[in-house]
């Protein structure tokens, strides 16, 4: 099947470090590739649970959220939890909801009516695989798939659960990912300045971040107070990335990306307003702040503060 093709065309070689882990009673460690591994079989298992589905339907999700990527956000959701006192997967179904809530936002960001994109993850884009139509619904149903793994994770307190959904639904809506796509559809003209458009950034690429990372805070019962330098170092992160995808877009071609470039042709880019040498100067700003949380939270030497660094390392301008 071509889903189970992209699983295998998976790359995590490069993730640094392992994890303290207990499973089944047995105490050992984890590499990060390994537990990146079993969030690509965990996804595959939820997208193949829905056998009474089309197979069209099914065919469309398996092809969006199983093509090869980098599962950054998933990670991020699973090493914040080990950061604060979990050492097994209960995090690991709210890591995969994060992941089918992304690939949705890129399955609809690409659609003909949005950016119109030929290719994704270096495949061609779901709608000019399976047409607009199934495309759109298969969308629709990997934000419901992902709401619906959120609320029925077995060993997560009802008002943990609660607080994901809550935290789900706000990283996804008017003041997340769809937001940000309405502001980058109608309200990007010439002349808007720098604070607007890191807003749209913070809505479109930050805000997913932002959530993946505070939802492994939240199945760990971290501390109250933790939650602010949380969000604050996934946030960072997450605007570094379009920083960084705002130079690349102008920059490389889509063999790098894996995706179309040029697409911000004529709309104003942080790199476009701020020049790239400005764009990068910022980028570092995003970076500081981003390490100074990590360091909060006491993860600068820890397996998250590890792969934080790794993701940096891919997208340093």
């Amino acid at each position: 099947m071509a889903d189970e093709a992209a699983m295998k065309a998976h790359d995590y070689a490069d993730y640094p470090g392992s994890v303290s882990v207990e499973s089944d009673g047995v105490s050992g460690r984890w590499s990060t590739q390994y537990l990146a591994a079993v969030i690509d079989r965990r996804l595959h298992a939820l997208v193949h649970g829905q056998e009474q589905s089309p197979q069209v339907l099914r065919s469309a999700i398996g092809y969006s959220v199983l093509a090869p990527g980098k599962r950054l956000r998933p990670m991020i959701t699973l090493l914040t939890s080990f950061q604060f006192g979990r050492r097994d997967l209960l995090a690991l179904d709210c890591a995969c909801a994060v992941e089918m809530i992304h690939a949705a936002s890129l399955l609809m960001d690409d659609l003909p009516a949005m950016d119109n994109a030929k290719m994704r993850r270096g495949q061609p884009t779901t709608h000019r695989k399976f047409g607009e139509d199934v495309a759109v619904l298969s969308g629709v149903a990997l934000l419901n798939m992902a709401f619906g793994v959120v609320a029925s994770v077995d060993g997560i307190p009802a008002p943990a659960r609660a607080a994901l959904v809550r935290l789900f639904s706000n990283a996804v809506g008017c003041n997340g990912l769809v937001g940000g796509q309405v502001m980058d559809l109608r309200t990007r003209f010439a002349g808007i300045g720098v604070s607007e458009l890191e807003r749209l950034n913070e809505c479109k690429t930050g805000a997913l971040f932002a959530a993946a990372a505070e939802a492994g805070a939240i199945v760990a019962a971290a501390p109250d107070p933790m939650l602010e330098p949380v969000r604050r170092f996934a946030l960072d992160l997450g605007r570094a990335f379009q920083i960084a995808d705002d130079v690349l877009d102008g920059a490389a071609h889509a063999g790098r990306t894996g995706k179309d470039t040029g697409k911000d042709n004529g709309k104003p880019t942080l790199a476009s307003v701020l020049g790239n040498d400005g764009a990068r100067q910022l980028y570092r700003a995003y970076v500081v702040n981003c390490r100074q949380a990590v360091a909060a939270i006491g993860a600068a030497d820890a397996p998250l503060g590890a792969f934080v660094e790794h993701c940096l390392s891919q997208v340093d301008v």
